[in-house]
Parts: structure tokens; sequence; C-alpha cells
């Protein structure tokens, strides 16, 4: 399909256009896709300094120009739908706002409900996690886009790493039952100087917003959890092994009760019977984070490393003693995840290409807060 595809880009911030402090930048991965075919027909963020800022910065670029010359500002998308004439219809709708902002059906924080009414048709493209809100407004809304039939995916890319892609194809092909999945998730954090990023009422936690990755990672691999199953342990900011050295920003001002935990340790049941582990750490200084992540099944241990920047993968087989070793130099699964979601809307893939459905992630949802909770109520009488 030639065609010119409208595009609708929500969030004039970070996950959409780009950082020095990560590799997330959809804009740019869909400039990439897409090449000519791309109309960016409007840009929402309640923040206008900033939306404006952004779009000049694409207009301001010779080979993006053509796709961002009709792209409009609004605040929202209701101003959004008064102002699109029907040939500037979008066609998908990447959401990159914070998650306080959708994933309910509660008016203000119901982002997703908003875009099914105004632009029946429109193949949403929605950032991770799915809300910092209940999880039942979460189903709510997967009900929605169901009955919708709205094709959607959910930014959790790690699931497109060639890395990834291989240990499933190992576990098919060998007909392999997961025995357990650990993961490890070990942060620097002496750049991270964000005051909301380390209170918990306003980012949701470590868990929640920033280790939400390897919990889909492991359910992907582990299946479904057994919610009541879930414990967990944590350090809390003002126990011993707690206190931090390098923070570059003032965590008085942040209310006790909200601070963030330094190391949250959790473990589950898969409905399956395996077993899933979890550790996330705030300790290490400097931007080097250190993650890992594994898979056991009978014969087969699969060692994932550094799966955010050049991914290595060790295997050891049935038989042999030496690990196998595989390092993917240059994998961009950003690209390849919104390459997917576009040949699915294109209709040159089925929807089940897309690796992480809606309803898939608010499963991850609901487990990144089973642990959130298992290890504050362990925590009571402790801190």
């Amino acid at each position: 399909m030639s065609s010119m595809l409208n595009a609708l880009i929500i969030g004039a911030g970070e996950i959409n256009f780009g950082s020095v402090e990560g590799p997330w930048n959809h804009t740019v991965r869909l400039e990439r896709i897409l090449g000519p075919r791309l109309r960016v027909v409007g840009l929402i963020d309640i923040d206008e300094a900033r939306a404006k800022t952004a779009l000049a910065s694409k207009l301001d670029a010779q080979a993006t120009h053509a796709a961002w010359v009709d792209c409009q500002l609004f605040r929202t998308v209701a101003d959004a739908v008064l102002a699109l004439t029907q040939e500037k219809t979008p066609q998908i709708a990447v959401v990159g706002v914070p998650p306080f902002a959708r994933g309910t059906d509660v008016p203000g924080r119901d982002l997703e409900q908003q875009l099914v009414s105004a632009f029946p048709g429109c193949a949403l493209f929605v950032e991770k996690p799915v809300s910092s809100g209940p999880e039942d407004a979460c189903w709510r809304v997967a009900k929605v886009l169901q009955e919708s039939r709205t094709i959607v995916g959910v930014g959790y890319m790690l699931r497109y790493l060639k890395a990834v892609q291989m240990i499933k194809k190992i576990i098919t092909e060998n007909k392999l039952v997961v025995m357990g999945t650990n993961a490890r998730y070990v942060m620097a954090y002496e750049y991270a100087r964000k005051p909301h990023w380390w209170d918990k009422t306003r980012s949701g936690g470590p868990i929640v917003e920033q280790a939400t990755h390897f919990c889909d990672l492991s359910r992907y691999f582990g299946g479904d959890v057994r919610l009541p199953s879930v414990v967990a342990h944590s350090v809390q900011h003002n126990e011993s092994p707690g206190q931090l050295s390098a923070k570059r920003f003032d965590e008085d001002a942040i209310p006790a009760e909200n601070r963030l935990p330094r190391l949250t340790s959790a473990t589950w049941k898969y409905e399956h019977g395996a077993v899933g582990s979890l550790t996330h750490v705030i300790a290490l200084h400097g931007t080097t984070y250190d993650t890992e992540f594994e898979v056991y099944a009978d014969g087969y241990h699969f060692k994932l490393v550094d799966p955010y920047s050049i991914p290595k993968l060790y295997i050891r087989r049935p038989g042999l003693a030496e690990l196998e070793t595989h390092t993917f130099t240059e994998d961009d699964p950003f690209h390849t995840e919104l390459a997917t979601f576009i040949d699915v809307v294109d209709g040159r893939r089925p929807s089940s290409d897309i690796l992480s459905s809606y309803e898939d992630a608010v499963k991850t949802y609901e487990l990144t807060w089973a642990i959130r909770r298992a290890s504050e109520q362990s925590a009571v009488g402790y801190t």
C-alpha cells in the first residue's frame, strides 16, 4: 500500500520526540518507516509552548518537512475533531502522554475512549504502562476497544527484540515447557532528577512504571500469573540499606510515605506451574544500568543481558557445558514494533502479529500492581 497515511500524535514530550536520556522517539521511527507516505495531521498537547517547540524542530528538518507541513496543534481531542477535515481524518494515533491521562473511563483520564468516539476506525499505538488508574477501569477500556474492533498495539518493545524471538523460536521448535523466569533490573539513579519520578503517587513507583517491561517479558514467556501467589519484600528509603549517596535532587520535599523503595524482590507462580521472580534495585551511580533476564526449561538456560542497549543472549543447550553466545549490535525493537503495527493497519499482516495487545498489557499492569501492593504490605511494621 502506497497511499498517504494520516497520523495524529498525542503528546509532545520525550516518548514521541526523544531526549538525550533514552532511545525512545516514535516520530523518528514513523518517518523512517513511512517515508513520503506519512502525513502528520495533528499534534495534541495541553502544553502549547512544548507543542510549538516540537513542531518547529520538525519543520526545521529538511528530511521531515513534507510529513509535518500540514500539522495542526491542538490542546484536546475535542479540538482536533472540530478542526480536522474528512481528508485529514487520522488513520493512526500515537498515544505518548503520561499514564494518568489514559487507561480509564473517568472523564479527563479516558484518552482511548475519546479517540474511539472521535475517530472510529483509527488505530491506536499506546505507550506503557496502560494507565496509572484502577485495574478494573483498564478492563472496561479493553472491552470498549474490543467491541469497536480498534487495532491497538502497546509499546512493550522488548518482545520484538531479535534475541527474545530467538528464545521463543527455540522453545517452540523443541517443544519446551518453561520452568521459570528470573528478571533483574538494577537502575543507575544519579541522573534521575525529576522529583515526580521519585514520588510513587505520581509515577506509580519503580515496579509499575519502570520494571513493567521486565514484568511483561516475564509474562511473555511464563504466561498468565496467579496474582494471589505474588510475594514481595522491599528495602525502604528510611532503612539503613536504603540510604542513597548520589541523589541530585531534594527528596525531602516528597512526603515520606510517597518515597520509592530502593529494592523490591518478588516471586510468583504462573498458571501452568512455573515460577517467576523479579528483583528491581535503585543502586548504581552514573548512567549505565545493569539488566538481565533468564528463562529456564528442561535442558536449557537462556540469559539475555543488556536488552536496552546491545543485547547479548547466552544459551546453554542439552549436553553442552559451554555457553552459546549471540550479540545483536543493530537491533531497534522500537522500529520493529511500529513497523509491525503499520503493516497490520495496512492489512499486510494479521493483527496477531502485534505482540502486545491491550488486553495482554492490562495483565502486565495487574502484575506490577500486585508486586507493589505485596511489597508495601510486607513493609508494614518494618519501617
